[in-house]
């Protein structure tokens, strides 16, 4: 199935998270202390946490680090803790933005928030005003190059979704949230590694933004994932260099 053009999308998202390396941490933790209080310290019965830790190794978190984290926020350590709050609103151009948050402090976030639409030329919206413009999926993007045949193979019958070649010649595979693991599983033990793979809101459509549009609504989102207290900003513009 053809798709659209992601790839350099991707890869300056990419770039630009790398260059806030010092933030990866802070939100890596506060997902361990969620998914480890929600669903408890056996990663083995616990996908949330699964993913959290998985995303603590790709980050370079050591592993003592990682357990004192799991052990804090499962009640053998003292910790904060954290409610999540997903805000929706619409940024340049009409583009859709999820933003979803990790908080000690609900009026402070929503305020921050809010503030970041209003400055910067967006508008938050309330709550179901643009999700149904996403897919909750998992999503495994494989470098233009990438054997299509073979990722296809091996992912569908590992259970995933769809398989989907973009114009410039990445490969997408799309499964369901809770089949995710075992998918990227499957495709790794065949030699098969992805650049990026995560669950994630995967916009159903892509909204073109360029020039002086462009530039506002990098800015937009970058002001709003620079919060403290936000841990991901999903979106469905397609930003031209």
């Amino acid at each position: 199935m053809a798709g659209h053009s992601k790839w350099a999308n991707i890869q300056h998202r990419k770039g630009r998270q790398d260059e806030k390396r010092g933030k990866i941490w802070t939100r890596i933790i506060r997902e361990i202390t969620v998914a480890a209080r929600q669903g408890g310290a056996d990663m083995s019965a616990n996908p949330r946490l699964r993913l959290a830790v998985d995303k603590a190794k790709a980050a370079n978190m050591p592993a003592d680090r990682i357990k004192y984290n799991v052990d804090k926020a499962s009640g053998n350590l003292e910790g904060v803790s954290y409610e999540e709050i997903r805000y929706e609103g619409y940024g340049i151009g009409g583009a859709a933005i999820i933003v979803d948050t990790m908080t000690d402090n609900r009026v402070r976030t929503v305020a921050e928030v809010r503030h970041a639409f209003s400055k910067y030329g967006g508008n938050m919206g309330t709550e179901g005003a643009v999700a149904f413009q996403f897919k909750h999926c998992g999503q495994l993007l494989f470098a233009p190059g990438a054997s299509e045949d073979k990722i296809m193979e091996v992912a569908l019958e590992a259970g995933a979704e769809d398989v989907i070649s973009d114009d410039d010649g990445a490969i997408e595979v799309l499964t369901a949230p809770a089949d995710f693991e075992k998918v990227r599983d499957a495709l790794e033990a065949a030699g098969l590694k992805a650049e990026m793979a995560e669950v994630t809101m995967r916009p159903e459509n892509e909204i073109e933004l360029a020039g002086e549009e462009g530039a506002k609504m990098q800015k937009l989102l970058d002001v709003i994932e620079d919060l403290d207290d936000v841990q991901a900003v999903y979106h469905n513009a397609s930003i031209a260099e």
